[in-house]
């Protein structure tokens, strides 16, 4: 992210922007300045209930995994939260500091706060893990099992056999973090103990971050959508902000109000017609699943045959495109451009209709698409996240890239990378959580084979980093706000029958609100706090050109037994002789004022610590208007290079043709020195399809972030979990629409009723992921969880997980 030291406070409500641009105020829309209004409430909003004399009003936050973080405001009577509002400070225009508007899933925290499945005091298992079957037990009781545990398997295996499981329940926290691994409270604590296993990746990103690292090096950034204003042409794959970044980040409203500027077209493609088009878009192009890749090498083949790429873009950033430009020791026509031309190993011309056979988007559309996307610039060609996620999703994200790529909108205003959309963010301060002795990493999403075969997994087979090999298994799990034990990793039945046995891994620790999934499954579960129970910071995420940061202060006392995780992890290290170290003697608070005035250091314009408590919300602009990736390269690509080995674009990368040739692959796998089309495994023409005819994906629903909130009732009703299927295969299938249906593999089964909507392609069906988990008897889930049907066969390079790759039968049960 971009940082900078100038700033704007906002710090007392402003009415809409009508009324705004209608008064004699100055700087609303200025890079600096403050606004000090006497507006009690925004004018255009809903009258709220009448005040009683002893409610008080406290900024809170949804700290969950959307891509915002959001400011709610808690009315608060009697030591309880009766009602939540969010942010009342700014305007509706992204040109100032808009408001940061929480959408209705942080609007229900209360329901949240007060959910029956609330997490009350501390429990020790007493059946089978997964029956959940526990008995209460003392907080002194809970801290001596896991130190005790923690003491006998570091003295039997070493600090490598410790794992810290992948959790993203609470983001954008201070004190309250839970991802990345190395940035939470557990960290802190075992570094102060000799360290834990890592893993790098993520359940999101795996595939394209690892995939454009070797394209662009590093985290691909991406333009602001704010810079919107400046395109022509808005092409969308399979990026759905309408229902993935609908909340307080306001990327949806971003791209609307950009769009008015410029007038952009906006095409999206994507097997599902999503809400981010809702009539809003110029063309929906649906692409059968995990095809994305063979579409863009098509469309480079009409810009390379027309003569519509940008050749001075590159002969001077890329290497890679042709034999001009390609590093030495690499094969002759081993260049990208020989590639699509059919002039490579394969010999395949990557024309329209090549493509047409794989994608199911008809020859004419893609020669179309190609002339429009290669003649109009600039363009904002962006990917979300979904088509990466994927067996073969590192080649996918790079291909897309290309477009980008291609046509020189890289580094410019109104273009993009190819990347998802990027953002601005400020400087402030997070808490330290020292450095990890232990260099080992796994990939997160094999920590279940880590489990028992550990021995077996390697540098080249299994991506291991830090090491040759894994010298112990994984014995003792921290999973703390997270529900990746089970709903949200892979082939449930599998991790079930791993984590059953409780001779390989020894101890799980959760840390958690609710009695959630992957909760079940602890040896022993502490109850920790809401966000509502306990003060932090909370910074945003993807926030476009606007940055801020969230007081969140403690709106009740915390219910029942439950204990922050600043508390929890400072009785433990008190147990394991490390508490001076852990604490260095401060409280919660002691560190927020600490880290606060480190912060004011490097961000002068934030008021006194007891301002802000009262204002709530830090918001400061980008100065520079808008986020433009890449812009310093593109300027000057000597002076500012790239991190890739060759400090420029590599379409080629010798890196990758160097693990290609060094390491173990299944059949079927590929790695590539180039951005190519490979089929992967459960892929639209794989054999399997005999079988099991049908490709399933899953996507983001609006009733959830991931599994969060998926226990609150009013959200369930207003967004069931439902099968999407095309009439075509619901008619050869005799299933009507709401029919119960069963969906299954040779992995597990589901069953869940049916959506019969022609906003899915044929021969495709779709779940929203983050459904809680909830099997029968025979282990068959009747509450729509995709992952009892996943695989956990890695991705080739990034050993992420493939989660849209899954052939399925369904049938009317």
């Amino acid at each position: 992210m971009k940082k900078t030291e100038g700033t704007t406070l906002l710090s007392t409500p402003v009415s809409r922007r009508k009324l705004v641009k209608t008064s004699a105020i100055g700087g609303l829309a200025a890079a600096s300045g403050s606004l000090s209004l006497p507006f009690a409430r925004q004018a255009a909003a809903e009258p709220a209930p009448a005040a009683s004399a002893d409610e008080k009003v406290v900024w809170s936050a949804c700290t969950v995994n959307c891509g915002s973080r959001c400011p709610l405001r808690m009315h608060v009577v009697g030591g309880e939260i009766k009602y939540v509002e969010t942010d009342n400070t700014g305007d509706d225009d992204y040109e100032g500091l808009h408001q940061v508007r929480a959408c209705l899933r942080g609007r229900s925290m209360r329901r949240r706060v007060y959910n029956p499945d609330r997490l009350k005091y501390p429990m020790k298992r007493v059946g089978a893990r997964g029956e959940g079957k526990f008995k209460q037990i003392s907080w002194e009781e809970a801290f001596d099992t896991i130190a005790g545990s923690m003491k006998k398997i570091i003295g039997e295996y070493g600090n490598e056999a410790i794992y810290l499981n992948y959790g993203t329940g609470t983001l954008g926290g201070t004190m309250t973090r839970s991802w990345p691994p190395g940035s939470t409270l557990i960290a802190r604590l075992m570094n102060c103990c000799g360290g834990y296993l890592n893993h790098y990746g993520d359940y999101s990103t795996a595939q394209i971050a690892m995939g454009l690292n070797y394209t662009y090096g590093g985290w691909a950034g991406g333009n602001s959508p704010s810079d919107i204003e400046n395109s022509k042409l808005v092409v969308l794959f399979g990026n759905n902000p309408g229902e993935t970044r609908m909340s307080g980040g306001g990327v949806t409203y971003y791209l609307e109000q950009a769009r008015e500027k410029s007038n952009a077209r906006m095409i999206i493609i994507d097997p599902r017609y999503t809400d981010t088009g809702a009539g809003r878009e110029d063309e929906w192009v649906p692409i059968r699943p995990g095809t994305d890749a063979a579409l863009a090498s098509a469309l480079a083949y009409v810009m390379i045959t027309e003569n519509l790429v940008d050749q001075p873009f590159l002969d001077k950033y890329c290497v890679g495109y042709d034999e001009k430009t390609m590093p030495a020791g690499a094969p002759a026509n081993g260049h990208y451009k020989a590639y699509i031309l059919g002039q490579g190993n394969d010999g395949i011309a990557k024309t329209p209709a090549w493509a047409a056979k794989i994608t199911g988007i008809p020859e004419a559309k893609i020669i179309q698409l190609g002339r429009e996307i290669g003649s109009t610039k600039p363009a904002y060609i962006s990917q979300g996240w979904g088509p990466q996620r994927h067996s073969n999703g590192e080649t996918v994200s790079r291909a897309i890239a290309m477009l980008a790529i291609l046509t020189g909108n890289v580094g410019i205003h109104g273009g993009n990378t190819g990347a998802r959309e990027g953002s601005y963010g400020t400087p402030f301060v997070r808490m330290p959580t020292l450095e990890n002795p232990v260099k080992t990493s796994i990939s997160m999403f094999m920590w279940t084979d880590a489990i028992f075969r550990a021995k077996e997994m390697t540098a080249t087979r299994d991506g291991v980093q830090g090491k040759e090999r894994l010298d112990v298994p994984i014995k003792f799990i921290w999973n703390y706000a997270g529900n990746c034990l089970i709903n949200q990793h892979s082939e449930i039945n599998r991790t079930h029958e791993i984590l059953q046995n409780d001779k390989d891994c020894e101890m799980i620790v959760v840390i958690d609100n609710h009695m959630t999934s992957s909760a079940k499954y602890a040896d022993i579960l502490l109850p920790d706090c809401t966000a509502s129970e306990q003060m932090d910071f909370c910074l945003d995420a993807s926030c476009g050109n606007m940055a801020y940061v969230i007081f969140a202060d403690q709106a009740i006392k915390p219910r029942f037994e439950c204990k922050t995780i600043y508390e929890m992890t400072s009785e433990i290290a008190k147990r394991m002789g490390v508490e001076q170290r852990f604490t260095e003697g401060r409280t919660q608070e002691e560190w927020m004022r600490h880290l606060y005035q480190q912060s004011q250091q490097v961000m002068p314009g934030l008021p006194s610590f007891e301002e802000f408590r009262k204002q709530g919300i830090y918001k400061q602009r980008d100065p520079n208007g808008h986020v433009v990736a890449y812009k310093a390269f593109r300027e000057d690509p000597i002076a500012n290079p790239l991190t890739t080995p060759s400090g420029k674009i590599e379409i080629y990368s010798a890196a990758l043709a160097e693990i290609a040739r060094t390491w173990e692959l299944p059949e079927g796998d590929v790695i590539d020195p180039l951005p190519i089309h490979a089929d992967g495994f459960e892929s639209y023409n794989d054999p399997l399809r005999e079988k099991y005819p049908l490709q399933l994906t899953g996507f983001h629903y609006k009733a959830r972030t991931h599994s969060t909130y998926g226990n609150v009732d009013v959200l369930k009703a207003a967004c069931r979990q439902e099968m999407w299927i095309n009439p075509l295969d619901a008619k050869s299938r005799g299933i009507n629409n709401g029919d119960s249906v069963r969906i299954f593999n040779g992995r597990g089964e589901v069953v869940i009723n049916a959506k019969v909507t022609p906003r899915i392609i044929p021969g495709v069906v779709a779940l929203g992921e983050g459904a809680w988990y909830s099997p029968d008897g025979k282990r068959v889930d009747h509450a729509g969880s995709i992952n009892v049907l996943t695989t956990q066969r890695p991705s080739p390079l990034a050993k992420g997980n493939p989660s849209h790759s899954n052939l399925v039968q369904v049938v009317k049960a």
